[in-house]
């Protein structure tokens, strides 16, 4: 009898270079966010103020014909999606402060890929975000959410989707700012008129005409919409509610498909870590 060994696939020795790299980028932004208890709380916290006392102080806003849909179960996917954004955008502060400590420039100086680098930073930020966002998602039932596992499973990879294009997005922005400071002012002035033109607080049908349009243009709009469609689609609200909380997006008439929403965050995410890989790529 002839026993046959099956050798192992040997992986290119460049590519078992980046992967460790990656590996490496992503475990101390891990370890570093783990010492950084503070920071996930305050997070943690602030969602919490959101989905809770503002659910439930604005909870007398609902239509009278609700069906016992409580303010909270309908902004519970546009607080996950807010604590993602969140998230991400503040993990990706780690490259300006590599940057300050001069831990970059050591990375940057290695004989190693600068996309790397970039991914490694992208794929930490999307871990921490996606982690956040799924401590909310065991509180889902307090805010009356189901706990269903379609439900869960759906809004968990929309999570990942979205925190994979947002933490490009920040890795991009600290790619081009020199100080923590500056990074800061940046990202808070860039991301709160996005989370608030996105539909994650309030729907944005109420908005007036030209800011309606720029939630149409607003790119955190294609994150939100397909979490909260997730959500209604396993909730039994009836048709007030849908039309006030749950109209979608359309443009000029046109209902935008999920699919579509989901594909242009993906194509979004891409472009971004492009854009950071290229600019990475001029930093001395």
């Amino acid at each position: 009898m002839t026993v046959r060994t099956v050798e192992a696939p040997v992986l290119p020795r460049g590519l078992r270079r980046d992967l460790r790299v990656i590996k490496v980028v992503l475990q101390r932004d891990l370890i570093r966010f783990v010492y950084d208890v503070s920071r996930a709380l305050a997070m943690f916290l602030q969602a919490v103020l959101w989905l809770f006392v503002m659910g439930g102080g604005f909870g007398g806003l609902m239509p009278a014909d609700s069906g016992g849909i409580r303010l909270e179960t309908v902004m519970f996917p546009g607080v996950v999606a807010m604590t993602v954004i969140v998230t991400s955008i503040s993990s990706a502060s780690s490259v300006v402060w590599d940057r300050e400590f001069g831990f970059l420039r050591e990375m940057l100086v290695a004989p190693v890929g600068r996309t790397s680098i970039v991914i490694g930073k992208v794929l930490s930020g999307t871990v921490l975000a996606t982690m956040q966002g799924a401590v909310l998602l065991a509180l889902a039932g307090l805010a009356g959410v189901p706990y269903d596992l379609v439900l869960m499973a759906e809004l968990l990879g929309l999570m990942l989707l979205a925190a994979f294009s947002l933490s490009a997005f920040g890795i991009m922005i600290a790619s081009r700012v020199k100080g923590l400071e500056a990074y800061l002012g940046v990202s808070q002035l860039a991301v709160m008129p996005l989370v608030f033109l996105s539909g994650a607080l309030f729907p944005t049908g109420t908005l007036p005409g030209w800011l309606s349009a720029l939630s149409l243009v607003n790119p955190l709009s294609y994150t939100v919409d397909p979490m909260r469609q997730a959500l209604f689609a396993h909730v039994d609200a009836p048709e007030s509610v849908q039309l006030m909380f749950n109209p979608g997006i359309s443009w000029y008439g046109w209902t935008v498909p999920v699919a579509l929403e989901i594909a242009l965050v993906a194509g979004s995410g891409l472009v971004f870590l492009y854009l950071a890989v290229a600019r990475l790529r001029k930093i001395d």
